[in-house]
Order: C-alpha cells, then structure tokens, then sequence
C-alpha cells in the first residue's frame, strides 16, 4: 500500500499516474478537498495524515520546503507501520535531506530524497528526471518502483544530501536562463525587435546545445586559449546596457558586467570571456 502526502499539481499527477498503472493510493493534503478530489480517480483519501499513512510501507511527499517535510512527517509518525520507507520527493537543502535521513533511521524508517526535474503532465506521464543519492542498498531495492514514476532515475552516490544538491544546481540554472530571456526581451523591446523575430532567432540559433561544451571549457582551465576574449565579451554587455538604458533595464547582464569589470582590472582582459567563473572551479 502507498500513501501520498501533498496533492498540488505535482502530486496529484504522480497519483493518477499510480493509480491508472492499478495501485492502490491513500493520499492527504492539509487542504482536504484537493485529496478529496483525487477519489474520483480511485485514490482513498484521509483528513489526518497518520491515518493516511497506516499500513503502508512506502510513503511519498511532494510538499513545500524543509519545515512542511518535518512538521508533516511528524504528525504522521503516530501511523507508520513499522520499517516504512519515506522518499521524499520535495525540493529542500542539502542540510534537510542529510538530517532527516540520519534521523528516521535512528527512529527505524528508511528515508530516501528522491527530488524531480518534473513538471506536472511528466508526473502524469511518467516522464522526466528523478534525482537520488545515498545508501546504495536502499536505492538498489526502491529504483524499480520509482523508475515506474518517472523517464529517468539519477543515481549520484552514496551522500545522503547529494541529490538535493543537485536539484538545486538545476534549479538555479533554469532559473539565470529565466532571467536571460527576461533580458533578452528587454532588449528586443529597446531595440524595436518584435518578440516573434526573437523566437526565430532562438529556433534556429540554440544556446542550450553549447552548454556541455562551454561546460567543458569553463572546467578545463585553458582560460588563456580564448575563443571569444573578456574585453571583447564586456564591449558587447556594455553596448547592451547602453541600447536598454532609460527603455527596459536589463536584471541580469549589469550583474555579469560588474564580475567582468572585476577580472579585467586584474588583468585577464585578453583571457577568454569565460575566465570570470575561475573562482568557483
């Protein structure tokens, strides 16, 4: 027996997904009415999370940050049956996950952070990625139920918080690159580009594809072989700052310029333009 706990888009999806592969799915969410919803579907909802939990021997959490996962978990610590495994799917800290990990082991549950690169129709879909880490035991004997949730599953070693490190590593870049379209919009609007010219420019010219590559170049350390170098790469942010000053402020490129100043004034303006990430190799 499975119990969901937390019924936003996420979750619900993931349990209509398990529900249609012939599960059998309690679910809860601290807002009845959306677990209420999913009965429809077949899923057997409760209003306390320890009933939800009773007798199942997995029991998955799509919830909110660190302080919903401990405060849900232990309210429904008074109906897990004894040995249940908990994978928690939430996006939390590194901290989080190693300490909660640490913790339901010492009470005799398993506890295994299994965040996602999903969004709602992959959980419905069974698409996407799942990230995991930690006791290579547990994940051994939980991968093929969770591979039935998902397009890929992740396996980044035996360190309890690794897989939250991850998921935030991805999470930040999705973000900067959100913010790079919010610039690159700015600057079309500044310039009298229609945003149907941008989306043609970026159907053909695909930035994403050089990320192994540029990936690659940053973390080889060859900064003085440049393709493209730092002074030339600043000009270029320079003259976009200037094409959006006083229309559509740019939010992202002043940040990177103001780094790009910093390295040049140490001297490694001839370096390739990439040389200002150094410091975090």
């Amino acid at each position: 027996m499975i119990a969901f706990l937390g019924m936003g888009h996420l979750g619900a999806n993931f349990v209509k997904a398990m529900l249609a592969k012939g599960k059998q799915v309690n679910v809860w969410n601290r807002t009845a009415s959306k677990a209420q919803a999913l009965e429809a579907d077949g899923a057997k909802a409760y209003e306390q999370v320890a009933d939800a939990v009773k007798g199942c021997n997995q029991i998955h959490l799509t919830l909110k940050d660190d302080a919903s996962v401990d405060e849900i978990l232990e309210q429904a610590s008074a109906g897990l049956a004894a040995g249940a495994t908990i994978i928690d799917h939430t996006t939390t800290s590194t901290a989080g996950a190693k300490k909660r990990t640490e913790e339901w082991k010492q009470k005799g549950f398993t506890y295994l952070h299994a965040p996602v690169f999903m969004g709602p129709q992959n959980a419905r879909e069974s698409t996407g990625f799942m990230l995991v880490s930690g006791d290579q035991e547990v994940i051994k004997k939980w991968e093929p139920e969770l591979a039935q949730m998902t397009g890929t599953v992740m396996n980044f070693g035996t360190e309890s918080d690794k897989a939250a490190g991850m998921k935030l590593i991805g999470n930040l870049f999705l973000i900067a690159m959100t913010g790079g379209i919010s610039d690159a919009l700015a600057l079309a609007r500044s310039t009298g580009i229609s945003t149907d010219d941008v989306t043609k420019l970026f159907n053909t010219f695909n930035p994403g594809a050089m990320l192994p590559a540029r990936l690659k170049k940053i973390t080889s350390d060859t900064f003085d072989q440049p393709t493209w170098e730092l002074n030339m790469a600043r000009k270029d942010a320079g003259l976009m700052m200037k094409e959006a000053e006083g229309k559509h402020p740019l939010i992202v490129i002043p940040s990177v310029a103001a780094e790009m100043d910093k390295w040049i004034a140490r001297g490694h303006g001839h370096n390739d333009w990439t040389v200002f990430t150094k410091d975090n190799l």
